[in-house]
């Protein structure tokens, strides 16, 4: 039986100071998630600004996090690369450390073809012996790992899991009719949540629900629960606060907004520079409107 990630799964910001991983301020952020009924951690992510961490930044982030975790829910944890070996490299340590599962952001830069991308899963998924969640996000990656694609990976006992995030819901129904209860389908966009898991989807792994964690889970909640008139309402209650997480390159508007609300010192690694005045008073906006920011 393959391990089922479901339900509201954080991509947790890393918080910076003076241009070092703030560790205290991770384990805050962990206590902060599981507090407000967060499902899973997902560190690493391109949320945590991995692209723009040393090796060994990456691996104490993963291992901050499984600690101060402490089991109380699990931890799936970024190790994705460009480079097979890398990926393995990365998974591989996040295994020996404790983390429940891993993401796979797919190939980028590389380009390459489908059969590339089965082999460099299968690979990964051999050698780590770890569940495994793959990422397909083609507007970063360049590469979209096709339904049929999919399909072949969807057999093999250690991918157990897709994040979606073409914005495309009519590939994702096609992964759903293809795989069908194999593999769990994690939106990859805060604002297709209550869409994808309409045809099967089963949660979302969320950068708004670093901002408001408690509202992200109930809405997986209700709608796993069969309360879809709840799911539906929070839906519409976050949709604007979602797309203002996205008026920037992500992770710069949701690591501001935690700035303006007190929880992080909002830095952020070159090449992610600062928000636009103009952006800024939209995410000023959307944050009062959602009555967090006075």
């Amino acid at each position: 039986m393959k391990r089922v990630f479901q339900g509201s799964m954080v991509a947790l910001v890393t918080p910076f100071k003076d241009g070092r991983v703030d560790e205290a301020k991770v384990r805050e952020l962990v206590e902060y998630q599981i507090k407000n009924g967060t499902d899973v951690l997902v560190p690493c992510g391109t949320t945590g600004e991995s692209p723009t961490l040393s090796h060994d930044e990456h691996k104490r982030v993963i291992e901050l996090t499984v600690e101060a975790a402490n089991k109380r829910i699990p931890v799936v944890a970024g190790t994705g690369s460009n480079s097979t070996a890398e990926a393995i490299e990365l998974t591989r340590h996040a295994k020996q450390v404790g983390v429940d599962g891993a993401l796979l952001v797919l190939p980028y830069y590389n380009k390459p073809t489908q059969q590339g991308l089965i082999a460099h899963c299968r690979a990964i998924a051999d050698a780590a012996e770890l569940p495994l969640i793959l990422y397909n996000i083609p507007g970063r990656t360049g590469v979209n790992m096709l339904p049929e694609t999919l399909a072949v990976l969807a057999d093999h006992p250690y991918i157990v899991g897709m994040k979606e995030a073409t914005g495309n819901l009519e590939q994702m129904t096609q992964d759903i009719v293809l795989c069908g209860d194999k593999l769990s389908f994690l939106s990859g966009d805060d604002t297709l949540t209550l869409p994808l898991m309409a045809v099967g989807g089963r949660g979302v792994i969320s950068v708004v629900g670093n901002v408001v964690p408690r509202d992200v889970a109930e809405l997986t909640r209700a709608f796993l629960n069969g309360d879809w008139k709840r799911a539906r309402e929070l839906h519409l209650k976050l949709f604007p606060l979602c797309q203002a997480m996205f008026c920037e390159t992500n992770p710069i508007p949701v690591k501001t907004a935690m700035a303006l609300l007190g929880r992080i010192s909002g830095e952020l690694r070159l090449p992610l520079c600062p928000m636009s005045e103009a952006n800024l008073n939209k995410l000023k906006a959307a944050l009062r409107a959602y009555g967090l920011l006075g």
